[in-house]
């Protein structure tokens, strides 16, 4: 597990996650060409949405495997 503090919305907010879903999420944001905490973001205000929401790590995770499963 790895703890990464990130902004959203003007607040701090750490995540915790696996390596690899660091680095898969690091990948996506290149190939998209936005940031990391872009992307995040992005994911954020979709899971805001859903009702009710997931936690954001959780979040995250269904989004790569999402986009992993995608290609």
């Amino acid at each position: 597990m790895r703890k990464r503090s990130i902004t959203l919305k003007g607040h701090r907010t750490s995540i915790s996650l696996e390596e690899e879903f660091w680095e898969a999420l690091e990948r996506f944001a290149e190939a998209d060409g936005r940031s990391l905490p872009k992307l995040i973001y992005d994911i954020d205000r979709l899971r805001m949405k859903q009702n009710p929401p997931p936690g954001l790590a959780s979040a995250l995770r269904v989004y790569a495997l999402r986009r992993v499963q995608d290609t």
